[in-house]
């Protein structure tokens, strides 16, 4: 079956087909399907990284502002 017809067939561009291909040409479906969830997991660490980064930044503006606004008084 040509390229073409199996991204009509699935309602996919042949660029992510292509790019489907390099990615997991290689692999069983069990290692896909570990990978898979191993991507889900570094998503999920690093959106609680960033909150995290963000609640740092906001306590310490807080409490920059705290410190300063108890020095002008």
């Amino acid at each position: 079956m040509k390229a073409a017809e199996v991204c009509r067939r699935h309602g996919i561009s042949q660029p992510t087909l292509y790019a489907w291909k390099a990615k997991y040409g290689g692999l069983e479906v069990s290692e896909a399907k570990r990978l898979k969830t191993l991507e889900q997991e570094n998503r999920k660490l690093k959106k609680l990284l960033a909150e995290q980064v963000m609640d740092d930044a906001t306590l310490k503006e807080m409490l920059a502002k705290s410190c300063t606004g108890s020095l002008g008084g």
